[in-house]
């Protein structure tokens, strides 16, 4: 897989999880870890490694620092999540806002119902 797909992967999973962010106040470990595992093939500990390189400061630098001793951190591929994630963020909560708590309740319900069934299935 070339780096240019990776991290135009890597821009678009940031913008889900940006959106997602913004809408449900969600983001790695439910949007942005199964995501690189589906479409990136990232090992699990890799996709979590990443997926806290992203979040580096606000997260936590400690636990990233220990994913990226161990190899299991794609410093590339967490900053194209973190684009995506810094301006989607902004998309999410205006849509959030726009839609209301109970669509916003319901939205949630549902995707939390699909991640469920995908990892119940995989």
């Amino acid at each position: 897989m070339s780096l240019a797909f990776s991290l135009l992967i890597g821009v678009l999973i940031g913008s889900v999880a940006g959106i997602l962010a913004g809408l449900f106040g969600i983001g790695g470990g439910i949007v942005i870890v199964p995501l690189l595992m589906a479409f990136l093939k990232f090992a699990p500990s890799k996709a979590v490694g990443t997926s806290l390189a992203a979040m580096l400061l606000p997260v936590g630098i400690m636990a990233v620092w220990k994913y990226a001793k161990v190899g299991d951190v794609d410093f590339k591929v967490a900053s194209a999540l973190a684009i995506g994630i810094f301006f989607m963020a902004y998309v999410g909560a205006h849509l959030g806002l726009s839609i209301g708590n109970t669509w916003v309740s319901r939205g949630f319900g549902v995707l939390l119902l699909l991640v469920g069934v995908k990892f119940i299935i995989a």
